[in-house]
C-alpha cells in the first residue's frame, strides 16, 4: 500500500503527531457525534469543532506548541477543521491526490514528504485561510528565503507564533497543518525565488538538515497545505509587561561585550557574498526606519549570517584593544532564539543621531 494513503476524515493518531517522520496524511474527524460544532469560534468559518482538553490530540498539540518551555503561553482552545461540507471534502481528497503525485515525482526515497507544520497570521488571515484558502496577499514578500507561504516545522513553532497577531483581547491564533513538501531545495538567504528552481523540486527549506522554515510556493499554496487544527492561545507577560516568546526570557540585563555595527559589517563583508551583504544592509535600514523591530532585526541577521559566524566576529573583536565605551551598550541587550544568542542594538543613540552607527553584542549562555 502506498505510504501516502489518506485516512480520509480521521484525526491523526497520537503516534502520528508525536513522530513526523512518516509521510501519511490525516484529516480531523468530522463525526458530529464525537464533537460539537463550535458556534462561538473567534474565527467564524462555519466548520470548526471543539477538541476537548481531555482528548489525547489536545494534549499532544499543547505539548508540541509549548515544547521545551520555548513558549510561555496558555492554550485557550483547540478547534478541528471538520471537513464536513462538499467543498472541504473535495479539498481533502485533492490533497491526497497531490500527495500521491508528489510521491511519484519525488521517487521512492523521499516520497511525498508530508509533514505537520504551523502557520501563524492575523485573525482575519486565519479566517480567510479556513474559509477560502490562501490568497496572494499572504505571500511573504519580505521573506529571507524567497517569496512564498512560510510555515514552521511542528517541533519549532516559534517562527509562526511570532507571525500570529493578537486580537483585541490579546488572543492569538495559529494553524496546525499538513504540508506536502515533496522534494525540497535549500533557498539561500536573500533569494528572490518564487517558484521551484526546476521541475524536480516542490518546495523550499532554509536548511537541508534542520529546517526552521518550510516555503510553499504560490502555485501550490492551496493544494499542498491542508489546515487541520486552529489553536487559540494567549502569551504570558514578563514582570515588565513584555510578552514572553523564546524561552520566556524577554528582555534582560546584558552581560556580553558590544561591537560597533560598522565593524560588524566590515567583518561580515569579508565572509559573505555581496548579495547577502545587501540583504543585511536592507534589514538594518528597515530597522532604522522603524519598519521592523529590534527583535526582528536580530532574528533575521542570525538567520542570514549564522550564530557561529556572528559569535566568532564578536570573539575576535574582544581581543582588540578599545579605548572608547558607548553609554548605551549596557541598556538594550535582547536575547532570543533557540541558542539564546543575544544582540544589542543601541537604538537610543541612533534615534537621537540617525547618522551615527549602532552597536550590538552577542552573548552565549553558560
Amino acid at each position: 500500500m502506498s505510504t501516502t494513503t489518506t485516512k480520509v476524515m480521521e484525526r491523526p493518531t497520537s503516534e502520528e503527531l508525536l513522530s513526523d517522520c512518516e509521510s501519511g496524511i490525516s484529516g480531523p474527524n468530522s463525526n458530529a457525534a464525537e464533537t460539537t460544532t463550535e458556534r462561538r469560534s473567534p474565527v467564524d468559518c462555519g466548520e470548526l469543532t471543539t477538541v476537548g482538553e481531555e482528548e489525547r490530540i489536545h494534549q499532544i498539540i499543547r505539548e508540541k506548541l509549548l515544547a521545551g518551555g520555548a513558549l510561555s503561553a496558555s492554550i485557550e482552545a483547540v478547534r478541528a477543521n471538520a471537513f464536513s461540507s462538499m467543498t472541504k471534502k473535495a479539498k481533502l481528497q485533492a490533497f491526497e491526490i497531490f500527495a500521491k503525485a508528489a510521491e511519484k515525482e519525488s521517487g521512492c526515497c523521499s516520497g511525498a514528504n508530508v509533514r505537520y507544520a504551523w502557520f501563524g497570521a492575523s485573525i482575519d488571515d486565519i479566517a480567510t485561510v479556513l474559509s477560502q484558502g490562501f490568497l496572494p496577499c499572504m505571500i511573504r514578500k519580505d521573506g529571507i528565503h524567497g517569496h512564498g507561504i512560510y510555515l514552521s516545522p511542528d517541533h519549532f513553532p516559534l517562527g509562526s507564533v511570532k507571525s500570529a497577531v493578537g486580537d483585541e483581547n490579546g488572543v492569538r491564533h495559529i494553524l496546525l497543518c499538513r504540508v506536502i513538501l515533496g522534494k525540497t531545495e535549500v533557498v539561500p538567504p536573500g533569494s528572490g525565488q518564487w517558484l521551484p528552481s526546476s521541475g524536480g523540486f516542490h518546495s523550499g527549506v532554509d536548511d537541508s538538515v534542520s529546517p526552521t522554515n518550510y516555503i510553499v510556493w504560490s502555485t501550490n499554496m492551496n493544494t499542498h497545505i491542508l489546515p487541520l487544527y486552529l489553536i487559540s492561545f494567549r502569551l504570558h507577560s514578563s514582570p515588565g509587561g513584555e510578552e514572553r516568546i523564546g524561552g520566556g526570557l524577554g528582555y534582560r540585563k546584558p552581560t556580553s561585550p558590544w561591537i560597533p555595527f560598522t565593524a560588524l559589517l566590515s567583518a561580515l563583508a569579508k565572509c559573505l557574498p555581496p548579495r547577502t551583504m545587501r540583504l543585511i544592509a536592507d534589514m538594518y535600514r528597515d530597522h532604522r526606519e522603524r519598519k521592523i523591530s529590534r527583535r526582528e532585526l536580530i532574528e533575521r541577521m542570525r538567520e542570514v549570517a549564522g550564530d557561529e559566524l556572528l559569535a566568532a566576529i564578536i570573539k575576535a573583536h574582544r581581543t582588540k584593544p578599545h579605548h572608547h565605551h558607548h553609554p548605551y551598550h549596557r541598556r538594550n541587550d535582547i536575547s532570543g532564539g533557540q541558542t539564546q544568542l543575544g544582540m544589542l542594538i543601541r537604538s537610543k543613540q541612533e534615534s537621537e543621531h540617525p547618522s551615527s552607527s549602532s552597536s550590538f553584542s552577542l552573548h552565549t549562555p553558560y
